[in-house]
């Protein structure tokens, strides 16, 4: 079995919107919570603070560990072709913007970030992340 571990983090602004990234890797593009992958030896929150900076173009301030969600995806589910399961393994953050500017990523696995009401998150194509991170954050 394979395993991924990833950060991500939940943030919102004064209004009370949600930052979401779109996600564009997979079979079919869908909305995200800003995050990914930990790279080898690279702490969990410090993997989150750089990736909402890759994809939103924002420096954040990590705050509460929210929860911690774990999901094995079988082999044909997968995005990548593969004969053995993934374990997922997601670790989810409050965090604050403390500077940057919202830009969208170039070149990565997610093309646009944007802020989205808690209604219009409803609406969008999003990935089973987004409500399970709002859950955690007690926004859903």
């Amino acid at each position: 079995m394979d395993m991924r571990v990833a950060a991500y983090a939940v943030i919102t602004d004064d209004d009370g919107r949600i930052l979401l990234a779109h996600w564009n890797e997979g079979r079919r593009a869908a909305w995200t919570m800003p995050g990914g992958g930990l790279e080898p030896g690279e702490d969990p929150e410090r993997a989150a603070q750089r990736e909402v900076r890759e994809e939103t173009g924002y420096k954040v301030t990590i705050g509460a560990l929210l929860g911690i969600h774990s999901r094995v995806i079988p082999p044909g589910r997968r995005i990548a072709e593969a004969t053995d399961p993934l374990h997922a393994l997601r670790i989810v953050y409050r965090a604050y913007v403390t500077g940057g500017r919202l830009r969208n990523e170039l070149g990565g696995s997610t093309d646009r970030a944007e802020w989205f009401t808690l209604a219009e998150v409803k609406t969008l194509q999003r990935v089973k992340l987004v409500d399970i991170a709002l859950g955690m954050a007690g926004l859903a």
